[in-house]
């Protein structure tokens, strides 16, 4: 491994004025005829790219022969400086604590708005460079890095893997320098014209049709914490975890489990199957008062360590999301999307009447900077999207769209699972390496299941 600091432009608008740095980690190739470097982003946005390829190394013994496998952490995320800061780690403890979001009075909403305000002020006040930081921290800017790196890296075009969110880097990349593109894998896709609140409705029902899917195998264990029938599941998940509003279940650290932290939980268990028994023995622990294995699973969505010290990508997600996309400010849009919520993901629904409260983006200190728009990709090559049929995370259909936007070639896979390349499909590795590698493309319609 070997690491490094890109320097670039704090503001593009002004390249000569004060710079930034991008950390940066480079995994060199061996064993095959070397093609360049493969750029790597594993969503978030806020989660460290240097991270991921550390330890993917061995994912794909093609890729690791023929490519320098290269992360970086974003502007603002991880070991770039400066970091995106807005909460220590108490203050995102008590934040996880209060479940102020399951009330829906007038009172409630304008206690949730004044965090949300306290949250963007702390934002400004923690964050290096606050002012240009906060404004120049969104995608539009993180594609104008990767070009820079792409050359100091030496490569004449970029040849490029995305998951999640680094799908929206992809697709802003290749419309901003359709010149530069060698390949790009797409995994898990953004859909590129859904604005928050679509995308928000759109992510509930990838979780909602993850938890129907956790149902149908728990309720085929002996042990299964919702009960026998697929039809009473989400009653019986609600029994268990609506109480946590009022009356919080003990952790072994001697913390309390509130309903936010028990639902987030279950959310970072529906990201893959293998967390499934997790997820099951979480709930039935949580039947005698123990809320230690549904906190220990909240704590790895929100990254906090052993320690008590959380990461800063929470803080980094809504810093990005609050520049990339318009900020939502009508309330009876918001009190629809939060129904339509409901209505898709009816298990993450707390029983208590809504409210139309404004989120941290709303009392941001710089405009938004990009827009929901189809991608003008004209002169780009082809680019294999990646699908997975129940992913929680980024439903099916938003890949569908993505590979339609960018005149790309879509592969499915049948999982429930959030992203899938390199992780060990078999079918879609294959496909995915067979294209990055010598430009081949999967049949049209291709489909792969299992391992």
């Amino acid at each position: 491994m070997e690491c490094a600091r890109l320097t670039v432009p704090l503001n593009y608008a002004a390249p000569q004025g004060e710079t930034i740095t991008i950390g940066v980690l480079r995994h060199r190739s061996g064993g095959g005829e070397r093609i360049g470097s493969l750029l790597f982003n594993p969503g978030g946005p806020g989660a460290s790219g240097m991270a991921a390829v550390a330890s993917m190394t061995e994912a794909s013994a093609e890729l690791t022969a023929r490519f320098d496998l290269v992360g970086f952490d974003p502007r603002g995320v991880g070991a770039s400086q400066p970091q995106v800061r807005c909460l220590t780690d108490g203050e995102r403890d008590a934040e996880r604590a209060d479940d102020i979001e399951t009330d829906g009075s007038p009172e409630g909403v304008q206690a949730q708005e004044e965090e949300s305000r306290a949250f963007a002020e702390r934002c400004a006040e923690r964050t290096d460079h606050h002012d240009a930081m906060l404004a120049n921290v969104g995608t539009r800017d993180v594609v104008k890095d990767m070009d820079v790196l792409k050359s100091a890296l030496g490569d004449a075009k970029l040849s490029y893997v995305g998951y999640s969110y680094g799908t929206r880097i992809g697709s802003t990349y290749a419309e901003t320098f359709p010149q530069n593109v060698r390949a790009m894998v797409l995994d898990g896709a953004l859909d590129p014209e859904q604005d928050p609140v679509e995308s928000l409705v759109a992510q509930g029902q990838g979780f909602g049709k993850a938890f129907e899917e956790f149902v149908k195998w728990c309720v085929t264990e002996q042990d299964c914490s919702l009960g026998t029938d697929p039809a009473t599941a989400t009653k019986a998940y609600q029994d268990l975890t609506r109480p946590l509003i009022d009356n919080k279940a003990a952790v072994d650290d001697g913390r309390l489990l509130s309903y936010e932290d028990a639902t987030t939980g279950t959310v970072q268990a529906l990201y893959t199957e293998q967390l499934w028994d997790t997820l099951n023995s979480g709930l039935n622990a949580l039947k005698s008062g123990n809320g230690s294995t549904l906190m220990k699973l909240a704590d790895t969505y929100n990254e906090r360590g052993s320690d008590g010290r959380y990461s800063t990508t929470q803080d980094a997600f809504t810093a990005i999301r609050c520049v990339d996309d318009p900020r939502v400010t009508d309330k009876a849009k918001i009190l629809e999307s939060q129904e339509r919520y409901m209505q898709v993901a009816p298990f993450l629904d707390d029983g208590r009447p809504d409210g139309a409260a404004l989120d941290s983006c709303a009392f941001w200190p710089a405009p938004n900077t990009s827009e929901p728009h189809t991608p003008n990709v004209e002169g780009v090559p082809p680019v294999l999207v990646i699908s997975t049929t129940n992913d929680p995370a980024t439903p099916y259909d938003a890949g569908v769209n993505l590979a339609k936007g960018m005149r790309g070639a879509l592969l499915t896979f049948e999982g429930t699972q959030h992203t899938v390349f390199l992780q060990g499909i078999q079918c879609v590795d294959k496909a995915g390496e067979d294209y990055l590698v010598d430009g081949t493309l999967p049949p049209e319609g291709t489909r792969c299941t299992g391992r």
